[in-house]
Parts: C-alpha cells; sequence; structure tokens
C-alpha cells in the first residue's frame, strides 16, 4: 500500500487548500478512504471518509467547509478545504478507514495571516 499526500501549505483564514492522495498497490475503488489530521500536541483524529459504497461522512468540525471525493479511475482520493480556520492547521493525512500503519509523511496545512 502507497499512500501520497500532497496540497498542503500556508493560507490565510477563510482561504481554501485542496489535497490530493494518490495511492498504489490495492484496489482503491474497493476501499473506504479517509482523510485524517494531527495538529501539534494532539491525537490524529478523522476529518473526512468516503466509503466504497458512496456514503460520506465529516467530522463536524469541518462540515459545510470540506468536501471529500475520490477519482476511482486515478486512484486518488481528494480533500477540498474551504473556509479555512487557524484550529484546522496540522499535518493531513490520507488512509484506508481502519489501517492504523502506513500513514506516510502527510502534508502540511498551516492557517495563520
Amino acid at each position: 500500500v502507497q499512500l501520497q499526500a500532497s496540497g498542503g501549505g500556508l493560507v490565510q483564514p477563510g482561504g481554501f487548500l485542496r489535497l490530493s492522495c494518490a495511492t498504489s498497490g490495492f484496489s482503491f475503488h474497493l476501499k473506504n478512504m479517509g482523510w485524517y489530521r494531527q495538529a501539534p500536541g494532539k491525537q490524529r483524529e478523522m476529518v473526512a471518509v468516503s466509503q466504497a459504497r458512496g456514503n460520506i461522512y465529516y467530522a463536524d468540525s469541518v462540515k459545510d467547509r470540506f468536501i471529500i471525493s475520490r477519482v476511482n479511475a486515478e486512484n486518488t482520493l481528494y480533500l477540498q478545504m474551504n473556509n479555512l480556520k487557524p484550529d484546522d492547521t496540522a499535518v493531513y493525512y490520507c488512509n484506508v478507514e481502519g489501517r492504523t500503519e502506513g500513514w506516510g509523511q502527510g502534508t502540511l496545512v498551516t492557517v495563520s495571516s
């Protein structure tokens, strides 16, 4: 399983970013995929999950601001993040839902003025 998250950066409050997660080595279209984040000094938390059967769910803190999507033909997961807040500052990771290893380096998102 290979997971490569990208697209992070420094953005002002109220701004937006789009994260990508390129994957390989498994049947992406059959897996529930999620975005997770870990802020400094905090535990990793779920941000959004896209289930293989189509269901989607979000953490309450990002609902109505973030949109998770996937392109199965490209084995790629996306996270559109709008109206970013300083509390969204974290390293963002993608992974197969329920998988507890192989997090990769993630991509750093910093929201600051």
